[in-house]
């Protein structure tokens, strides 16, 4: 309701009001005449003094009627329009309910990111088998956040020892430092240690591996061969684990200066490491895989030989005693320093892995490396 007020020159103030119609944004104007009654005498001595009352008065009454109007139009009531009036409730949780969910999702998705300062990589490997160069690439090639922490180890059996260590006594306080391979994220190992490493449970597979590159540019031999299951054995269906970086093949080596001069016939099978005239000259890795198939490939049978006794003629003891014979002919059976005594001409000849053969004779002279001609097994380092 708006209120105004006036000075009507009939001697009266006229009151006008704006009132709303029900239901409607229109108004009407009402008008209220209020006679104002001023006594006045022409002849009073102080007719001055009263005039200037009568002036002050009635300006003060229509300033506050102006004043009345003022305020009263400030706080008129203005209906709102009809789609404001209402408000549907259930539309309101409704929004809220979705603003809701998508706070939540937006907090999970936060949550799930890694905003970590630095991201280390923990690799144990066999001495050796990683060029300084490769690191630097690996490095360079990736966040400036890793962190590569690399320990090395003399054979591959240590590895294997040390990461079973904990899971073997599982009874007693064993203290998993840093370095040890059990607490690595990835490691090198032998692939005569993988089938045993699964079937332990000390490894994990390599998920998604078979669509990863390295994996598409591998042979069938090799998809075959890192497929197994939970036991260790070769499956089809089984899961991928491990990727080979390198791979080789058992070889002999020895000093053709020293076979000139005693006038020796050079290595050429494995039945030469057991002539009598190189007792005590040869060197080997200590390896029973490597040792009793060289004994196999010596008798005539294959590495892979599951019956010894159905397919070997003599069995079991026929194949101690060579092995026995072996042992004699050998001066130390050694996979960290076998090529050290090679070196530096403690023996004549040394066998071992191609991958530490062939640099070793490169830096030489006059060193041959053959490969047996029954036959050598093959091996690969895995990661």
């Amino acid at each position: 309701m708006a209120l105004a007020a006036s000075l009507c020159s009939s001697s009266c103030i006229c009151f006008h009001t704006q009132l709303p119609y029900s239901n409607s944004n229109r108004y009407k104007t009402s008008s209220v005449n209020l006679p104002l009654r001023l006594n006045l005498h022409d002849n009073a001595p102080s007719s001055n003094k009263n005039s200037l009352l009568l002036s002050i008065s009635a300006s003060t009454f229509v300033f506050v009627g102006l004043g009345l109007c003022i305020c009263s139009s400030a706080s008129a009531f203005t209906p709102l329009p009809r789609h404001f009036q209402k408000v549907d409730s259930s539309s309101t949780a409704t929004l809220q309910e979705e603003d809701d969910e998508k706070s939540d999702a937006a907090f999970e998705i936060w949550k799930s990111k890694s905003y970590a300062l630095t991201v280390p990589l923990s690799m144990v490997a066999l001495q050796g088998s990683i060029p300084p160069s490769w690191s630097k690439d690996f490095i360079s090639s990736q966040s400036r956040r890793l962190k590569l922490q690399t320990k090395f180890r003399p054979t591959l059996e240590d590895i294997f020892t040390q990461l079973c260590l904990p899971f073997t006594q599982a009874k007693a306080k064993v203290n998993i430092g840093p370095a040890s391979p059990a607490a690595a994220d990835i490691l090198t190992l032998g692939d005569s240690w993988l089938p045993l490493a699964i079937k332990k449970a000390v490894i994990e597979p390599i998920t998604a591996a078979e669509h990863q590159d390295w994996f598409k540019d591998l042979s069938r031999k090799w998809k075959v061969y890192l497929r197994r299951n939970l036991n260790g054995d070769i499956d089809p269906q089984g899961q991928i684990w491990a990727a080979p970086y390198r791979w080789g093949t058992m070889v002999i080596a020895y000093k053709k200066t020293k076979f000139q001069k005693k006038n020796l016939p050079p290595m050429q099978d494995w039945a030469d490491l057991w002539r009598p005239e190189l007792a005590g000259r040869i060197s080997m890795v200590n390896s029973p895989r490597e040792v009793v198939g060289a004994v196999l490939k010596y008798m005539g049978a294959s590495y892979n030989t599951t019956d010894i006794d159905l397919q070997i003629a003599g069995g079991r003891n026929a194949v101690l005693q060579n092995l026995e014979l072996l042992a004699r002919q050998v001066k130390f059976f050694d996979s960290a320093s076998y090529l050290r005594a090679f070196s530096v001409g403690d023996v004549w000849v040394a066998v071992g892995w191609s991958s530490d053969v062939l640099p070793v004779a490169k830096r030489m002279s006059n060193v041959a490396v053959v490969v047996p001609k029954s036959g050598a097994s093959l091996w690969a380092d895995l990661w």
